[in-house]
C-alpha cells in the first residue's frame, strides 16, 4: 500500500468489505446504519474538530484513519465490537507497515470508542467519540415501518438537523439538534443517549472543552 492516509484507507478494499459485513449483521439484527457513510462521516467530523482546535495534520490525519475503521469490529459481533475492531485494525496496519506509534494511537481510540467499555483517554480518541456519539440522523434508520420502529429508530428517526459547533474562544463544542417532538420527547432521547451524552461531556474534557447540547434551541446540558 502507499502512504498510510485517510484517502489511501478509505479506499482499501479489506476495510471496505469488512465495514460492509459489519452493516449488514447489524442490519439483520436490526440496527441503524452503520455503513461506510458513516464511518466516513465519523473520520470528517473528528479531523474537523482536531483541525479547529489547532492540533498538528498528522494528529488530523491519524483520528481520520481511526474513524473510518472504527466499526470494523461489527463484522465479528456487536458484542465488543470496538475490542475486537482495535485489534482487526492492529492487524491491517501492521501487515501495511504503519509506524507503532501511529497504529498504537489508531488502535487505543477504535478501542475506546464505545461507551459499554471506553472512555476518551487523547484527544484524538476523545474526537472520535464526539464525532460517532453525536451522528443522529433520520437516514441511518433502515427499518421502513414506523410502526416496529425500537427506541433507538424512534430518536434517530425523529432527528431532522444535527450540528456540531466547536467554539475555540468560549472553549464549548455544542450540539445542536432538531426533533420532530410529535415523534419522539426531548425526555426519550436522553432515556437513549444519556450515557453517550455523558461520554461526550468527558471526550469534551479531555480537548479543553464543556460539552452543551440543545434540542430545538432550548438548552439541555
Amino acid at each position: 500500500m502507499k502512504k498510510l492516509t485517510y484517502e489511501t484507507i478509505s479506499h482499501a478494499k479489506e476495510v471496505n468489505i469488512y465495514l460492509e459485513q459489519g452493516n449488514k449483521v447489524l442490519g439483520a439484527l436490526g440496527y441503524t446504519d452503520h455503513s461506510r457513510k458513516h464511518t466516513a462521516k465519523v473520520a470528517v467530523t473528528a479531523g474537523r474538530i482536531l483541525k479547529k482546535l489547532g492540533y498538528d495534520d498528522h494528529t488530523i490525519e491519524l483520528a481520520k484513519i481511526a474513524g473510518y475503521m472504527h466499526d470494523i469490529g461489527n463484522s465479528i459481533n456487536r458484542m465488543d465490537h470496538a475490542h475486537t475492531g482495535a485489534l482487526m485494525a492492529f492487524q491491517l496496519l501492521r501487515e501495511w507497515g504503519a509506524p507503532p506509534e501511529d497504529i498504537a494511537a489508531i488502535i487505543t481510540a477504535i478501542g475506546q470508542h464505545d461507551e459499554a467499555s471506553g472512555t476518551a483517554v487523547d484527544p484524538i480518541s476523545a474526537a472520535i467519540i464526539l464525532a460517532d456519539k453525536t451522528d443522529v440522523r433520520r437516514n441511518r434508520v433502515r427499518n421502513t415501518v414506523p410502526e416496529t420502529f425500537d427506541k433507538h429508530d424512534t430518536v434517530n428517526y425523529a432527528a431532522l438537523t444535527n450540528q456540531l459547533h466547536v467554539d475555540i474562544h468560549k472553549k464549548v463544542i455544542t450540539l445542536e439538534i432538531e426533533l420532530d417532538e410529535n415523534i419522539c420527547s426531548m425526555i426519550d432521547y436522553f432515556e437513549i443517549f444519556l450515557d453517550r451524552m455523558l461520554m461526550c461531556k468527558r471526550a469534551a474534557e479531555v480537548l479543553g472543552l464543556r460539552f452543551k447540547m440543545t434540542a430545538n434551541g432550548n438548552k439541555i446540558c
